[in-house]
């Protein structure tokens, strides 16, 4: 049971291994910061979610509490954030 708790029997790979083995996104960085510049001016709270999403990894859960948001308001600024970059990359080529 202590084994099972643990990983049971799933195979241990170092650090190194796994880092080489993760695959970034396929975004451009720079097209991505301006657009990210024009949401904020549009409406800050939306362009700060993506930030702590895309960049700090961090989960709709925690983005509500450094917010003081619902989950649920958290997960509708992402959507409409996403859509609208998204829209925005795809225009600017």
């Amino acid at each position: 049971k202590k084994a099972e708790k643990r990983g049971g029997d799933a195979q241990q790979v170092s650090l190194s291994v796994a880092v080489d083995s993760f695959q970034k996104p396929d975004v451009d960085i720079l097209a991505l910061n301006e657009a990210l510049e024009e949401l904020a001016k549009i409406d800050e709270r939306k362009s700060r979610v993506v930030e702590m999403k895309f960049f700090g990894g961090l989960t709709g859960k925690e983005i509500a509490e450094v917010l003081q948001i619902s989950d649920a308001s958290v997960e509708r600024e992402w959507s409409f954030a996403r859509a609208w970059l998204f829209s925005r990359m795809k225009d600017e080529g």
